[in-house]
């Protein structure tokens, strides 16, 4: 027997690949919805593949997949593409180190607070508990090591760097 003969069994895989279709060329404009509902009981009913062919002879064929071409990852987005994620670039900020610093600058913002409150002496103390926390987290930047508490972020960047290349 030959695979485009009509009397052979149909699976439920071929029926729900019917069915789809069928939804698809409903949401197109196509059917109208007592066509869609009455070709779908017929679909799930359908024995054979010949059942199935005769629901969408009035309907045209799916698009070729290889009608239309793949868009090329490295191409540069055209202003309707949306331009996908922003990549830290010179100047910008890694966005797993954006909590860090956000909490150092919270912390100082604090510490400076507290020192105009009191009165803002003589003594800048605020300075040594912001900039030894801030020397920490350059030392960390600079030396390319991940941020505190990111090690899970920072492997997952890193093992996603690799792939590409």
């Amino acid at each position: 027997m030959a695979a485009s003969d009509g009397s052979i069994r149909a699976s439920d895989a071929d029926r729900e690949r019917v069915a789809a279709s069928l939804r698809d060329h409903y949401a197109a404009g196509r059917l109208t919805s007592d066509e869609f509902n009455e070709r779908l009981d017929k679909t799930y009913a359908a024995t054979t593949l010949g059942d199935l062919a005769g629901l969408q002879t009035d309907l045209p064929a799916p698009p070729d997949p290889g009608q239309f071409p793949v868009p090329d990852p490295n191409q540069v987005p055209t202003p309707t593409q949306s331009p996908g994620p922003i990549m830290a670039g010179p100047g910008r900020l890694p966005e797993h180190w954006r909590g860090p610093v956000g909490s150092w600058l919270s912390i100082s913002l604090v510490c400076f607070v507290i020192w105009l409150l009191s009165g803002a002496s003589g003594s800048l103390w605020f300075l040594w508990p912001t900039g030894v926390l801030g020397a920490l987290l350059l030392a960390r930047l600079v030396s390319g090591a991940p941020p505190p508490g990111s090690r899970r972020q920072y492997r997952r960047d890193y093992r996603r760097q690799r792939r590409r290349y």
